[in-house]
């Protein structure tokens, strides 16, 4: 075609429009036109539904991103929780160890008192046997001296008695003891 500008001269207009007069006169031309028209209308119509079904999809994976992306932060927050939990399973697990030990300790010493205990009713056993024997009651509250009582049954007679240690040998001791349960 030319130039529109004003210098196309009107031969040249004339023979275009003869031109295209001729074109449109021809049957063939029309119709394949016309299809090349359905064509376009129905490749556009295509390309619309293909569009919107891209565009629905795109949705369809953003929805899927976005449950994807909060099923990965609840994991990764249950991974903290089991993290967590690990810890506080540690915690307790030594907790238990603890009060295990514990628990051990006060048996023992429960073993251990009840042994002193044993120990103990023995050593008043002994002492009334000595008792018994000799008429002499210690007092064993104070360990600075060697005291204690004389009990004479017949008489119904208790004696103090008090012995120095620092003021008197051991063999001065056991001798004023040996004289205190053999006289009568």
């Amino acid at each position: 075609m030319g130039d529109f500008s004003g210098k196309m001269n009107i031969e040249d207009l004339l023979s275009y429009g003869d031109d295209l007069v001729a074109l449109l006169k021809d049957q063939n031309d029309v119709q394949t036109l016309n299809q090349c028209l359905q064509h376009f209308n129905a490749l556009q119509s295509s390309s619309h539904d293909d569009s919107r079904n891209v565009h629905s999809s795109v949705q369809d994976y953003e929805k899927k991103i976005e449950e994807c992306r909060v099923k990965t932060e609840e994991a990764k927050a249950r991974t903290v929780a089991d993290d967590e939990m690990d810890i506080l399973e540690k915690e307790i697990e030594e907790e238990i160890n603890e009060l295990d030990r514990q628990r051990i300790s006060v048996q023992e010493k429960k073993q251990a008192t009840k042994k002193l205990e044993q120990q103990e009713l023995r050593a008043q056993r002994k002492l009334s046997m000595y008792a018994s024997v000799t008429d002499i009651i210690p007092n064993m509250d104070d360990h600075s001296k060697i005291s204690g009582h004389i009990v004479d049954r017949n008489k119904r007679v208790v004696q103090k008695f008090e012995l120095d240690p620092t003021k008197m040998s051991s063999f001065d001791i056991c001798n004023d003891i040996w004289n205190m349960i053999n006289s009568p």
